[in-house]
C-alpha cells in the first residue's frame, strides 16, 4: 500500500467517522424535539412569563400572522431541544478531535468545553430570571397612556433569543480571557491594565444590548466586568501557555 493511498484511506475513514457523529448529534436533538412537542405550547407559556407577569390587568400577547400560533412553541420547543441536547452533541465534538489534540490540549480544551457549555447556561438563566422581570417592567410601566400593550408572540421570541444570545455569550468572558492568556495572545499582566477599558466597553455592550435604562444596562455590564476578573483569576492559577508536545497523539483510525 502506498503513502498516498494509506492517507486517502484515512481521509475517508475521517469523513466516515464525522458522518456518523454528525448523524448522532442531530438524531438526538430530533429525538428530544419529538418529546418535547407535545408541550410546545406550555413552554412558550413558561418563555412569556417575565412579560406576562408584567403585563397590566387585562394585558396579553397577540399572533398577528395565521400560522404563527403553530410555529412559534414548535420554535420554542426546538431551541429548548437544542439545549438539552447540547452536551450530547459537544461530547459527539469532543469523540472526533480529541485524539487528534496534544495531551496539554487536551487537558485545556475538555474543561474548556464544560466550563463554556455551562456559562452559556447561566448566562441565560440569568437573563430570564434576572434581567427579563426589570427590562419588562420598565417597558410596561413607561408606555404612553391609552397605549395598550400587546407584543407579537413572534417577535418576543426574536427579542428574548437575541437577550439569551447576548447574555449567555457575555458570559463566556472567562474562557476568551483563559484562551487569550494560554495561547500567548496576552498576559494576566497586560489583562489588568486593560481592566478600566473593559469596564467602559461593559456599560457601551450593555447600552447596545439592553432596552435604554440604566438598571437593564447595569445587569449586563456588571457580570461582564466581574467575569472578566474571573478569567483574570483563573488564568493567573493556571499560568503561562505550556510548550508544546513533541509528537501529537495519533487519532485511533490512523
Amino acid at each position: 500500500m502506498t503513502e498516498e493511498s494509506g492517507g486517502m484511506q484515512e481521509f475517508i475513514s475521517h469523513l466516515i467517522e464525522l458522518r456518523t457523529r454528525l448523524v448522532r448529534a442531530v438524531l438526538a436533538v430530533f429525538g428530544v424535539f419529538l418529546g418535547l412537542l407535545p408541550f410546545a405550547n406550555t413552554l412558550y407559556t413558561w418563555l412569556a412569563l417575565p412579560l406576562l407577569t408584567k403585563m397590566p390587568m387585562g394585558g396579553h400577547m397577540i399572533a398577528t400572522e395565521v400560522t404563527t400560533p403553530f410555529f412559534v412553541p414548535m420554535k420554542v420547543a426546538g431551541l429548548v431541544a437544542f439545549l438539552l441536547a447540547l452536551p450530547y452533541v459537544l461530547a459527539q465534538v469532543w469523540g472526533f478531535v480529541a485524539p487528534g489534540l496534544y495531551a496539554h490540549e487536551k487537558r485545556l480544551a475538555l474543561p474548556l468545553v464544560v466550563s463554556s457549555t455551562l456559562l452559556f447556561y447561566c448566562g441565560m438563566a440569568f437573563a430570564y430570571f434576572g434581567v427579563f422581570p426589570f427590562v419588562f417592567g420598565f417597558i410596561t410601566k413607561t408606555a404612553p397612556a391609552g397605549v395598550e400593550i400587546m407584543t407579537d408572540i413572534e417577535k418576543y421570541l426574536g427579542f428574548v433569543i437575541n437577550m439569551f444570545l447576548a447574555f449567555g455569550l457575555a458570559f463566556e468572558t472567562p474562557v476568551a480571557v483563559v484562551l487569550l492568556v494560554k495561547l500567548g495572545v496576552l498576559n494576566v499582566r497586560q489583562l489588568r491594565e486593560a481592566r478600566r477599558y473593559v469596564v467602559v466597553g461593559a456599560f457601551v455592550v450593555g447600552a447596545i444590548f439592553t432596552p435604554p435604562d440604566a438598571i437593564s444596562q447595569t445587569l449586563l455590564a456588571l457580570p461582564l466586568w466581574l467575569l472578566y476578573e474571573l478569567g483574570i483569576l483563573v488564568a493567573s492559577r493556571l499560568g503561562p501557555p505550556p510548550a508544546t508536545d513533541p509528537q501529537p497523539h495519533p487519532h485511533p483510525d490512523s
